[in-house]
């Protein structure tokens, strides 16, 4: 007999992390990761996968082993493990014994790339550096600087979320041989190498690095000799580039990226080799889920995508060099990775009532299989009945337009039921189908509420013009949508006056903007937001150039817009019982957004209100790290709206004085 969803089964979900194939060889390699309760961590493991038929196998039994990558003839497999001295190359036989540590870097290793011929690999090592010398090093360095000498900032970014300072330290590209483990510098200088990859005979790598300078965010494409020599830079016109992927020729490389500073949608770019220019691939709409996930075919006439389209993620082939793009995968689902072998593809497929798991198809997308079982348990839980919605909202113009949105309902619902309305990041992202980002939504609807995850005017997905429309408009128009949504479901006796509100980061502002400027919802759980535009452009490890794209400026020219659009501007309106959960280490919207909303609404209004920080939790909390931290976060987020959800907000009267 099935049973509803609880919060401890955040320790049970398994999660492929990485995906990785080649045309040698009919077998996917993956790293699975999964809760490690007892040390409140989690562990990491690459099984094996046949696509041909075959149970999956467990290749590896350590704490962490990751990343894994055929050799191209499919006899090894290298991964990363920290087993040794720190994150180290180790190679192993895929029909099983004992790995062996390939590398042995001072300072460990954090990617890892084979050539083409089998002999070596490129990887990445993060170096240690004075951040006194400002990147200038032919200057004496202080190697004795301990952990808690003073960090000097000299240039932007100089933090990232979930690594900290980041100015003293480089990453930087090392060539590996396959046989001895003897590794030699590739790279030098005041950046982080990102992406690398070999061309197809071995002789040449393109990676992208930061530029070096005042501001370092840009990124570019780089090529070099195999042996670090010829050093030159390929890209400068596009704002960040990664992810580079030769054609089977050599003519070509595939690139991922986007043409503006702070645009979060990348879409494809062909750089051909011979020429030394780079142009855009296929049409306009074009929004590449990863870049990992970008493969050549075979013939190299086309390449095989990963694409965010109408909020799903789908597999398409785009043909190279006209970009038309063709659906291989589809439906109301999302995939997450995908990796190619001679005759097959696999990809990791998930959808709002299914959990991640391996699928195989051939390339033409027929046959599709699924592989894997590695979340079994969830046949024993009692899934949500799951409906892509459209709705016909106003599109902020005195007009309507129709919207998407998923709705998710219990089983045997009747009637309405109380409905949380699921506001996603971004804006430009879309509501996402991951269970370890909402394993709330699944405790909610075994406890007899719906769930609708919108897709409003300023979701990416749906093309450029429908997501710039709410650039310098946060919250003005996506409330208005999300509301009128709302009671298209009270219409059908859905959704009653049971109404509540969530969201993190972007949807973490328009949570709180919603209960700046609305008494709808009768509870409202802000996670990670921004509540001040002017104090998050200098805050933000992203804010500077992420923020100004959005406002069409920078502070200097829209510091009027940026008040205007912030919910401080409006917090003593607040009359919804508000809880705000906060990661003290999120560098993307840190912590003191937080703490003055919490402020605000304490000292300026009645209104309950309650703020949880978590110690060392970036801003990825609620999906990843401790799993104590992520059920105390469900948790509280699930009590919180039960506790409020039948009590009516009262509007604030006018003889109403402001708590002092």
């Amino acid at each position: 007999m099935q049973k509803a969803f609880e919060v401890h089964d955040i320790c049970l979900y398994r999660t492929i992390t990485d995906l990785d194939c080649v045309r040698s060889t009919e077998i996917a390699a993956c790293s699975v990761e999964a809760a490690d309760e007892e040390n409140d961590g989690t562990r990491t493991q690459i099984w094996l996968v046949p696509l041909d038929g075959g149970d999956p196998r467990q290749l590896t039994f350590g704490q962490s082993d990751s990343s894994p990558r055929w050799s191209p003839d499919g006899s090894r497999l290298a991964f990363l493990s920290n087993r040794g001295h720190g994150q180290q190359v180790y190679l192993i036989d895929p029909h099983g014994g004992e790995a062996m540590q390939l590398s042995r870097t001072a300072s460990g290793v954090s990617s890892l790339e084979w050539a083409p011929d089998g002999r070596s690999l490129v990887v990445c090592c993060t170096l240690t550096v004075d951040p006194e010398i400002r990147g200038d090093h032919g200057k004496e360095q202080d190697t004795a600087r301990g952990p808690d000498a003073p960090r000097v900032c000299w240039r932007l970014p100089y933090k990232l979320d979930g690594v900290g300072y980041t100015l003293d330290s480089e990453i930087h590209a090392y060539l590996l041989d396959a046989q001895t483990g003897e590794h030699k510098p590739l790279t030098e200088g005041a950046y982080q190498v990102n992406s690398i990859r070999f061309s197809p005979d071995s002789r040449r790598i393109a990676y992208t690095r930061p530029r070096e300078g005042r501001l370092a965010h840009r990124t570019d494409m780089w090529l070099m000799n195999a042996d670090g020599s010829g050093q030159r830079q390929a890209t400068s016109d596009l704002a960040s580039v990664s992810y580079p992927k030769w054609s089977p020729d050599g003519r070509y490389i595939a690139l991922t990226g986007s043409l503006q500073d702070g645009d979060a949608q990348m879409r494809l770019w062909i750089y051909d080799v011979e020429r030394g220019c780079v142009e855009a691939l296929g049409p306009d709409w074009i929004e590449v889920v990863s870049g990992q996930s970008v493969h050549w075919s075979l013939d190299g006439t086309s390449l095989v995508a990963l694409l965010a389209r109408n909020g799903r993620q789908e597999v398409v082939s785009v043909s190279v060099p006209d970009g038309r793009v063709a659906t291989i995968l589809g439906c109301d689902r999302h995939i997450a990775r995908v990796a190619c072998t001679a005759r097959h593809l696999a990809c990791v497929s998930q959808d709002a009532a299914c959990p991640g798991e391996i699928w195989r198809a051939d390339r033409d997308g027929l046959k599709e299989t699924r592989v894997s079982d590695f979340n079994a348990w969830w046949s024993e839980r009692l899934p949500p009945r799951v409906e892509m919605r459209r709705f016909i909202v106003p599109d902020g113009d005195r007009g309507t337009e129709e919207i998407d949105g998923w709705l998710l309902r219990p089983v045997d619902a009747k009637g309405p039921t109380p409905l949380l309305v699921d506001a996603h990041g971004g804006p430009a992202s879309y509501a996402l189908l991951d269970f370890n980002m909402h394993a709330y939504w699944y405790v909610l609807i075994s406890r007899g509420w719906s769930v609708l995850a919108l897709k409003p005017v300023g979701s990416s997905s749906y093309g450029r013009p429908f997501s710039s429309r709410l650039r310098e408009n946060w919250g003005r128009y996506d409330l208005d949508q999300h509301l009128a949504a709302v009671e298209t479901l009270r219409k059908e006796g859905i959704a009653d006056e049971r109404l509540a509100i969530a969201g993190k980061s972007y949807g973490g502002f328009l949570s709180a903007w919603a209960i700046c400027n609305s008494t709808a919802f009768r509870a409202a759980v802000v996670c990670a937001p921004v509540t001040s535009l002017e104090n998050h452009f200098g805050s933000s490890d992203s804010g500077y150039y992420a923020d100004t794209y959005s406002m069409y400026g920078d502070a200097a020219v829209k510091r009027d817009a940026m008040r205007e659009l912030s919910p401080m501007d409006y917090v003593e309106n607040i009359r919804t019982p508000t809880l705000i959960l906060q990661g003290e280490a999120d560098d993307r919207c840190p912590k003191c957004q937080a703490e003055e909303l919490f402020v605000g609404i304490m000292a300026s209004t009645w209104t309950p209100a309650e703020m949880v920080l978590y110690p060392e939790a970036t801003h990825h909390f609620l999906e990843s790290g401790k799993p104590s931290r992520r059920m105390d976060a469900v948790t509280r987020l699930v009590g919180w709206v039960e506790k409020w959800i039948d009590v009516d907000v009262q509007p604030r009267k006018r003889e109403e004085a402001p708590r002092s």
